[in-house]
């Protein structure tokens, strides 16, 4: 089943990757939310990151140094962990190489996608779970 919606987990450096991807998918037909997108200003953000991460029915998270160190990410995924609806619905993207394990023991659970070597072959691993053929 195609996702209503995929909520795009990472840290601030991890912004270049975090808007390649949303645009990819948003390319292949997939609605995406992601902080950088669709919080404007004078907007109170953590009520926005809220109401998303509550609507959205798919969590992607983009693991990085720099993710595993944001407390604001841990949050997030602290956050979807507790959803019955995101059972099997959280996708780790292993962007650059990181301790994720000492992040979260769970994050060893679910299909890691590696987006370390390829862009291209990260997107085409990600697609496939929903059954989507990458186009370029």
């Amino acid at each position: 089943m195609l996702p209503k919606e995929v909520f795009i987990s990472h840290s601030d450096f991890d912004h270049a990757l975090a808007t390649q991807v949303a645009e990819m998918l948003r390319n292949h037909g997939i609605p995406v939310w992601f902080s950088a997108n669709c919080i404007r200003g004078a907007q109170q953000w953590h009520d926005e990151i809220g109401s998303a991460l509550n609507r959205c029915d798919w969590f992607v998270i983009i693991l990085s140094p720099q993710a595993v160190d944001s407390m604001w990410v841990k949050r997030e995924l602290l956050f979807a962990l507790q959803q019955r609806r995101l059972v099997d619905k959280i996708i780790p993207l292993l962007f650059k190489p990181c301790n994720y394990r000492n992040f979260s023991w769970t994050l060893s659970q679910f299909q890691m996608i590696d987006f370390t070597r390829s862009f291209e072959a990260g997107c085409r691993a990600l697609l496939r779970v929903w059954g989507i053929g990458f186009q370029a």
